[in-house]
């Protein structure tokens, strides 16, 4: 089993659905888009059944460095986290 890439997602698309890939291609894009749109505002997207991706802030925080075992501040940053829904974590669950 491999990873499902935005290509596979629109290979799927026009065989399940008979669009041209142009089409589809064109979908995925705009879906992806409206996403990026909405985390850049901050705003959560939340699609039902799936789960829900929002920003969250990170504080400042000390850390090290691998290489040199020196300790550094990280900075301040925000971080896209998704968090699935209960549907699909159900589903998930039950196949394993």
């Amino acid at each position: 089993m491999g990873t499902l890439t935005k290509s596979g997602i629109i290979d799927e698309i026009v065989v399940n659905t008979g669009l041209s890939r142009k089409d589809a291609s064109e979908g995925v894009e705009t879906f992806i888009d409206i996403i990026k749109s909405n985390l850049a505002k901050a705003e959560s997207v939340s699609i039902s059944g799936f789960g829900k991706w929002k920003i969250r802030e990170k504080g400042a925080r000390r850390g090290r460095n691998p290489k040199t075992n020196e300790e550094i501040t990280i900075t301040p940053r925000r971080v896209v986290t998704f968090s699935l829904s209960n549907v699909l974590r159900a589903k998930l669950t039950n196949k394993v």
